[in-house]
């Protein structure tokens, strides 16, 4: 989403069409063979870069042009990871910034039409498979005091993202680094093959408490480091699924020092939690990641007050500390404006994500 997001709030909602498709087809191309980074860039462009198109082709004013822009991208992650709901949600929480009720009917179409096209050749069942786990009190406790830890950890994920898009490669340094960067992310997959790929096969074995607690632990400082390695030494790629294994990473751990300490609670329920919580502080879209985690496990409503809780929290902190989501920190360092609908501006904040606003 940072090529969409920056097109929105820089280049007034506009994108090239074979640029996009061709970046597209490329991030396609590197994450098959291995990067540490999300699928979901392909689709998220192609449905952007073909209202950006059609917007231009209608000539329709700049307003109507960034809501098709961003409904197309949440179509687009709609469309890749069964979530429409969760869909509509990104393009309007994290695209654009606010949740209003006239955005919301035409982010809902789009996405659910995606959706719908879809489950034609993909059909219709949830990315991870998740058991039912059952509510216990500790996990509440465990909540509240993962959610800060999770804020700082997204925090400092986020920062890390920001560095690495502004100290990307040039000259001949850009055809060095990712043969460097790929090199050794090979060599690291001989010992911890979950390394490769945007990270789906990491959430799915945390769930179900795959990995013993060593494993753990080196694994929550390599895939971030490898994820940002990718993005900075020029890669195309999403950050959505690399975020989420980060955040289940991180609260399988603490999930372990917890159970050993005597708490109460299945290992793989302090993963979701704790990636529900990365994910909703990092993206500065508290109520998207909450949606997006049930829609993706469909199974995950028996948790959905620790969940709730560790996301509020995660998310506040950030909000208090001044982080921006993580895609706007890969606008590098020019200003992201937050979307009017009813005035079809743009409203300019120095350095900062837009703010969320409700009507």
């Amino acid at each position: 989403a940072g090529e969409i997001s920056d097109a929105l709030w820089n280049e007034d909602a506009r994108l090239p069409f074979w640029r996009s498709i061709g970046r597209g087809t490329l991030s396609i191309v590197i994450v098959a063979m291995g990067a540490s980074l999300g699928r979901e860039a392909a689709p998220q462009l192609a449905g952007a870069a073909s209202a950006s198109g059609l917007s231009e082709f209608a000539k329709l004013p700049a307003h109507h042009r960034r809501l098709l822009v961003a409904c197309g991208g949440g179509a687009g992650m709609a469309a890749v990871y069964n979530v429409p709901l969760g869909g509509a949600l990104f393009a309007l929480e994290v695209l654009l910034g606010t949740v209003t009720l006239s955005l919301v009917l035409p982010a809902l179409i789009t996405s659910l039409i995606a959706t719908a096209i879809a489950w034609i050749t993909l059909g219709d069942q949830p990315i991870y498979y998740m058991p039912q786990f059952k509510l216990a009190g500790g996990q509440i406790l465990w909540a509240a005091i993962i959610g800060p830890l999770a804020g700082l950890a997204a925090i400092t994920w986020v920062r890390t993202i920001a560095f690495v898009n502004n100290h990307k490669p040039d000259g001949l340094q850009r055809i060095i680094a990712p043969m460097v960067v790929f090199t050794a992310l090979g060599a690291l997959a001989i010992a911890y093959p979950t390394l490769l790929g945007n990270g789906q096969d990491i959430v799915q074995l945390a769930i179900g408490n795959g990995f013993a607690v060593s494993t753990l632990a080196v694994l929550v400082l390599l895939k971030p480091l490898a994820t940002s390695a990718c993005l900075g030494s020029g890669a195309p790629g999403g950050l959505f699924t690399p975020t989420l294994a980060f955040g289940v990473l991180f609260g399988s751990l603490l999930g372990h020092a917890w159970s050993a300490l005597g708490g109460a609670g299945a290992p793989g329920s302090f993963a979701i939690i704790g990636g529900a919580a990365v994910l909703g502080a990092s993206m500065q879209a508290p109520l998207a990641a909450v949606v997006l985690i049930l829609e993706l496990t469909r199974n995950a409503d028996t948790l959905m007050v620790p969940i709730l809780l560790g996301v509020a929290l995660a998310t506040v902190l950030a909000r208090i500390i001044g982080a921006p989501s993580i895609y706007s920190a890969r606008l590098g360092e020019r200003d992201a404006p937050a979307f009017d609908d009813d005035r079809g501006t743009a409203e300019y904040r120095p350095g900062a994500r837009p703010e969320s606003r409700a009507d």
